[in-house]
Parts: C-alpha cells; sequence; structure tokens
C-alpha cells in the first residue's frame, strides 16, 4: 500500500464527481461513467486500494472465467453423476439398510430396473428426493 493512500481516500471523501473523476483518471485510466458521487467515490477507493495492495493475476482470471458463466444468456452446464455398471449403492434409512446396483442402462433395486437413482429414493422414502443426494453422493448428503 503507497504511503499516501490513507490520505487520498480521506481526501475523496468531500470530492465531487469531477473531482473524483480528476483522481481516477490521474491513477488509474479513464474514469467509468457512473453518475453518483457516493458510487463513484467507492469504486475509487476500492480500486485505489486493490492498485496499491496488488493483484492476485491468478485469481482475477479465475473470477473472471467464473464470472462468464453467469452472464446473461449463457445457460449454466449441468454435471452428470456417472456410476460404473456393477456398482452397489448403500443407504441406511430408517433403520434398514438398502442396496441399489448400478446397472448399465438405469438402477436395479429389489429386483426391478428403475431408470433413475431418484426414482428408487422415492420408491424407498415415499417422497421426492433427489437420488444422488439421498445415498449420499452430493453436496448436502442425507443423514
Amino acid at each position: 500500500m503507497s504511503a499516501d493512500l490513507p490520505q487520498l481516500l480521506a481526501a475523496i471523501e468531500d470530492m465531487g464527481v469531477d473531482g473524483l473523476r480528476s483522481v481516477w483518471r490521474e491513477r488509474l485510466g479513464e474514469p467509468p461513467a457512473i453518475r453518483s458521487r457516493d458510487i463513484l467515490r467507492r469504486a475509487l477507493a476500492e480500486q485505489l486500494q486493490m492498485a496499491g495492495a496488488g493483484r492476485d493475476a491468478v485469481l482475477d482470471r479465475r473470477l473472471a472465467k467464473v464470472a462468464a458463466q453467469h452472464r446473461t444468456g449463457c445457460k449454466p452446464k449441468v454435471r452428470t453423476t456417472t456410476f460404473k455398471p456393477g456398482s452397489t449403492l448403500v443407504r441406511e434409512w430408517q433403520g434398514e439398510r438398502y442396496q441399489v446396483e448400478v446397472a448399465a442402462d438405469g438402477f436395479i433395486w429389489n429386483g426391478q430396473k428403475h431408470a433413475s437413482l431418484s426414482k428408487v429414493a422415492r420408491l424407498i422414502t415415499g417422497v421426492r428426493w433427489n437420488g444422488p443426494r439421498f445415498f449420499g453422493l452430493r453436496e448436502g448428503e442425507a443423514a
């Protein structure tokens, strides 16, 4: 952080829009098209502090990548969980142990094939569940 930063931050408290733009132009380049004195002052203070502390280029790239995924018009990517056929998923629920075998084209429980793990969880509990979550395979695992 530069030695004059605290004084500069104190000085911009009382500046008008023209003064804030002047400081921005002098220190950071072309100022944004913000008309609100309060917002411009806060943005300038933030930019000055970030410039004074130094930026983390790796973090900036990661943040830009994440922000790009959430722009208007971008559809979120849905991650799907894949299981190897032959795997067994086990869940104890209400004192009973349930085992589901993963098949190439679904899930086998109680000798019957089901298209989704959520369908199996619904049959076990009687209510709608996210199948991978019910079997403890996702964040917010079932207890």
